[in-house]
C-alpha cells in the first residue's frame, strides 16, 4: 500500500505523516538535531514545555533556513499549568522560548492537573508537592478538564495555534470532552509501539475523526525490535532497518510517529517510508498484538493518579470501544 506523506486534520490542516520527536533528547544536541532533520526533509517537529528543550527546537528551525510557514510544529501544556489562568501564560512562554509567532498544534499533554506552587504573577515553574514527595493532584480539573480546554480553544480563535489536541488520553476521557468542547481535538498523542499496540484506540479515535499520534515508536530509549522475527524478516526483505519496517508500520495503520533520534544519519533514516503490503501490515498487527503490553510511560504511579485506567472494566479501552 502506498503510504501518505500527511494526513489531514478534522480541521481542514494537513499535518506531516511523520514528525521529529525531541522528548529526552539531551540538552546541547536538540538544536542540530532539529536542523539535520529539517535538512534532511523533516517538516514535522514535535516538542513539548516538559521537555525544556522549546528554545534548542527554535534555533534548530533558525538554522535550517526553510521558512517558519514550511514547518508543523507542536507543542504542550504541561501538568501544572491547566488552571485556567495559567494556559495564555504557558503558550506565550512557549512562543517566547521558540521564538515564534504562533503554533501549528497545541497539545494538553496530559489528562492529569497538578496544583502549582505559584509565586506571584509568574508561570508556575513546579507542582506543589505532598508529604510523601509527590506532586498534589488537582482532582476536580483532572476529572473535568473541560475548564482547560476552553482556554485551548480561546488560544485558536485568536490565532496563537491553529490546532489544538490531546495526550495521553484514553477512549472514556476523549469521549467525555468530545460531548462538551467547542473546538474538537484534531489529535490523541498517545504511546504506540510493538509492545504497545493499542488497536482499540486507534480504531474508536479513527472512526471519531482524531489522528492518533505515536510517540515512542520504536519504544524505549535504546531498545530495539530487529531480533522479533517479523520485523527481522521484513526488513531485509525490503533492504531496511528495523525501524523503517516500525514507522511504516505506524504511517499504514493511519497513526503520526515521532521517532526520536538526535544523530543525523538515523534521523535521515528514520524519515524512509517503506510500501508495505496490506499482508505484511496484518502480519505485523498480529505479531504486536502477541507480545506482552509493555509501555515506557505512565506516570500513574508518580502522581497516585489512574491515567490510562487500564485495570477498570467499565473505563479500559476495550470496553469503552465497544460502546461505540
Amino acid at each position: 500500500m502506498s503510504l501518505p506523506t500527511h494526513f489531514t486534520l478534522n480541521n481542514g490542516k494537513k499535518i506531516p505523516s511523520v514528525g521529529l520527536g525531541t522528548w529526552q533528547s539531551p540538552p546541547g544536541q536538540v538544536r542540530d538535531a532539529v536542523e539535520a532533520a529539517i535538512r534532511a526533509g523533516y517538516r514535522h517537529i514535535d516538542c513539548a514545555w516538559g521537555y525544556q528543550n522549546e528554545h534548542e527546537v527554535g534555533e534548530g528551525i533558525k538554522a535550517s533556513g526553510v521558512p517558519r510557514e514550511e514547518i508543523f510544529v507542536t507543542s504542550k501544556l504541561f501538568e501544572f499549568h491547566h488552571n485556567p489562568e495559567h494556559v495564555r501564560k504557558a503558550i506565550n512562554h512557549s512562543l517566547s522560548r521558540f521564538g515564534l509567532e504562533y503554533l501549528d498544534l497545541y497539545l494538553m499533554h496530559w489528562p492529569v492537573a497538578l496544583e502549582p506552587e505559584v509565586k506571584g504573577d509568574d508561570l508556575p515553574l513546579a507542582p506543589k508537592k505532598k508529604a510523601n514527595g509527590k506532586p498534589q493532584v488537582n482532582k476536580d480539573l483532572s476529572d473535568n478538564v473541560l475548564p482547560t480546554w476552553r482556554e485551548m480553544e480561546k488560544l485558536v480563535d485568536e490565532g496563537l495555534v491553529k490546532s489544538i489536541g490531546i495526550s495521553n488520553f484514553n477512549i472514556r476521557r476523549t469521549r467525555a470532552l468530545l460531548k462538551e468542547c467547542r473546538i474538537k481535538p484534531v489529535t490523541d498523542q498517545v504511546e504506540l509501539s510493538f509492545t504497545c499496540p493499542q488497536p482499540d484506540l486507534i480504531a474508536w479515535l479513527k472512526k471519531n475523526d482524531i489522528v492518533p499520534q505515536a510517540y515512542s515508536p520504536l519504544g524505549s530509549t535504546g531498545a530495539s525490535h530487529a531480533s522479533l522475527k517479523e520485523i527481522d524478516t521484513l526488513a531485509k526483505k525490503h533492504g531496511v532497518e528495523g525501524a523503517n519496517i516500525l514507522i511504516s508500520w505506524q504511517v499504514a495503520r493511519g497513526c503520526n510517529p515521532l521517532p526520536k533520534s538526535v544523530t543525523a544519519s538515523r534521523i535521515a533514516n528514520n524519515a524512509k517510508l517503506v510500501n508495505l503490503t496490506k499482508e505484511e501490515v496484518d502480519e505485523l498487527e498480529k505479531a504486536a498484538l502477541s507480545q506482552q503490553k509493555k509501555r515506557v510511560c505512565d506516570q500513574s504511579d508518580d502522581f497516585d493518579y489512574d491515567i490510562f485506567e487500564e485495570n477498570h472494566p467499565e473505563n479500559n479501552d476495550a470496553a469503552q470501544a465497544k460502546l461505540g
